[in-house]
């Protein structure tokens, strides 16, 4: 944990603690206050607001069956942990809207995963830009076989057509639509059966990065008509819990490993276009003369992005909604600002301090370090693969050898994100075949910096600098940590239900627990006690941190004694 400085008094409580006192309900739910410039039409934009991620054709969506025979959208995907959207379509949970040409899409955004729901003392309360505690997962996979169920079966796929067509496809005929659907189908349970098999990320987790390469390498850079290619997919075995949003454009590194660098308008495009096209966003680069079109059948939308990142800049951090001591508080801020991990400290890895330097606009960054505290390296692992190139082959980044007939994941990932940008936003072709000399700069910015300089360095390695475990070799960003309450379970791998538990030895910390949205305001985070049907997650010990389940490592304030732990505890939830 890191220490931070805050403006405001440690005595002065979140606008939120004084509550009606009647419960709330999932679909009304308490709106944690998060500051004065996050309003409920900022909210209302940031459920709907299309980034160009079309799922499925919204009437096929409509139109399907679960396995039980119940409308696929019956219950507004609450059964994978969606939340309820009174300005929704449809009966589409929050992050889905219609999306596409006429609407004709289910589409997807950063806040279907990126909205979290909690349920305490007999109250439901939302947290806008919190980790979502949603099966992504199963969805997936139901997803990939209620369709498959419809092309399997004359009869279902009859009854499925019929209601397609009346929901709005412009198909014309069952026939027509048949070859549509197999189209779609093949594409995407090629990625399903060899991304999940095997594979359950539970509540609040995917394998973010395995993903993104997966749709990447096997589902856009192959040959037309389907541009597959299925051996390029791998099982996307290293999940990683969903990070909260608010702060995230202030900080200088993103992603956990902390590869890509953020922090200005360019960084933020780039790292949201990564998502939009780990998360099914239409991307199928070609070859055009003697460059690559990044934009020939590129379902993004650009605008909608920088309005998406517009809102995320305005979402605050969450304020506790419950009465807290102040005075213990502010006995946990002396520990919290300790400079020495050994006694407790937090400030050499979370404290808020200026980091990196943006240019586009000018602007300051709040430092991420990147620390090798002990924890689970399984993400370290599925970083770098080596996978066939398909239309990449023989294009030739502006400095560098040509890319050949295979090439890492990372710079397969780097080319699309890069070369996508620099043509929509720098009308500049930046990846051309043969031996072309590299581009000429774009206009440099007023500080005299070239977009395309800026943008040719996103993604970096993580570099050497000491946390933590001084020069370890799996480093994870550390943040700071406001609202970090609103964030369990813990650590990047989602392995610690409770801040209590995480200022616990590896040892001692829960083997397994309960996942579901039931909070515990003293131990701060998920409850023991999730009700009967919650999913068990079950972690492992420090024998094997490449498991992907790892609950070790992190092992600061463990020894402090309970008082002190009893006042840490305290200044968390009033940050």
């Amino acid at each position: 944990m890191r220490a931070t400085r805050f403006a405001f008094g440690i005595g002065i409580l979140a606008a939120a603690t004084a509550m009606a006192p009647q419960a709330s309900t999932a679909a009304d739910p308490i709106y944690v206050a998060q500051g004065k410039d996050w309003k409920p039409s900022h909210r209302a934009d940031f459920y709907t607001r299309d980034q160009g991620s079309p799922i499925i054709p919204l009437a096929w969506l409509r139109s399907l069956k679960t396995a039980n025979g119940a409308p696929f959208l019956g219950d507004g995907l609450a059964r994978y942990g969606y939340l309820p959207n009174p300005g929704g379509k449809f009966n589409l949970p929050v992050g889905f809207m219609p999306t596409g040409p006429r609407d004709r899409d289910a589409g997807m955004n950063c806040a279907a995963c990126h909205t979290r729901q909690i349920v305490a003392e007999g109250r439901v309360y939302r947290i806008d830009g919190g980790p979502a505690l949603a099966d992504f997962g199963a969805f997936l996979r139901d997803l990939d076989s209620a369709v498959g169920g419809v092309l399997a079966d004359d009869a279902a796929f009859a009854a499925f057509a019929s209601a397609a067509l009346a929901n709005g496809d412009p198909s014309g005929s069952a026939a027509a639509l048949r070859p549509k659907v197999e189209a779609w189908y093949e594409r995407q349970h090629a990625l399903i059966s060899r991304s999940l098999a095997g594979v359950d990320w539970g509540l609040g987790r995917l394998d973010a990065v395995s993903m993104i390469y997966n749709r990447l390498v096997g589902l856009d850079i192959g040959p037309p008509p389907s541009f597959l290619i299925p051996g390029n997919i791998a099982p996307a075995d290293a999940p990683v819990r969903y990070p909260f949003l608010w702060n995230a454009p202030k900080q200088d590194r993103t992603q956990w490993p902390g590869f890509a660098k953020n922090g200005d308008r360019l960084f933020a495009m780039a790292r949201n276009l990564g998502q939009v096209y780990g998360v099914f966003g239409v991307f199928q680069p070609q070859r055009r003369g003697d460059h690559v079109d990044f934009l020939v059948n590129n379902s993004a939308d650009w605008d909608g992005l920088e309005r998406i990142e517009t809102l995320v800049q305005k979402i605050g951090w969450p304020r506790w909604p419950w009465a807290y001591d102040a005075r213990l508080a502010a006995d946990g801020k002396k520990i919290f600002d300790r400079a020495d991990w050994r006694q407790g400290g937090c400030v050499g890895c979370h404290g808020k301090r200026s980091g990196a330097f943006r240019f586009i606009p000018p602007s300051s960054t709040w430092d991420t370090p990147l620390c090798d505290v002990g924890t689970d390296s399984k993400q370290y692992k599925i970083l770098h693969r080596t996978v066939k190139s398909g239309v990449y082959e023989g294009a030739r980044p502006p400095f560098g050898k040509p890319i050949g007939p295979t090439a890492d994941t990372f710079q397969l990932l780097s080319t699309s994100v890069i070369g996508s940008i620099a043509q929509k936003r720098l009308k500049l072709n930046i990846f051309k075949y043969g031996q072309s000399p590299p581009p000429a700069e774009a206009a440099s910015s007023a500080s005299g910096i070239s977009p395309l300089s800026q943008l040719l360095g996103t993604y970096a390695p993580p570099t050497s600098q000491g946390c933590g475990k001084e020069g370890g070799p799996i480093k994870y960003e550390s943040r700071v940590l406001e609202g970090i309450w609103a964030a369990a379970p813990y650590l990047h791998n989602g392995s610690v239900p409770t801040l209590a538990d995480l200022l616990k030895p590896a040892g001692d910390r829960p083997k397994a627990f309960r996942l579901g949205n039931r909070y515990d305001t003293a131990l701060v985070g998920l409850a023991r006690d999730q009700g009967p049907s919650a999913k068990e997650r079950d972690t492992k010990g420090c024998g094997d941190l490449d498991s992907g389940e790892s609950r070790c490592g992190h092992e600061y304030g463990t020894s402090l004694a309970d008082s002190e732990k009893r006042a840490l505890l305290e200044y968390l939830k009033s940050i």
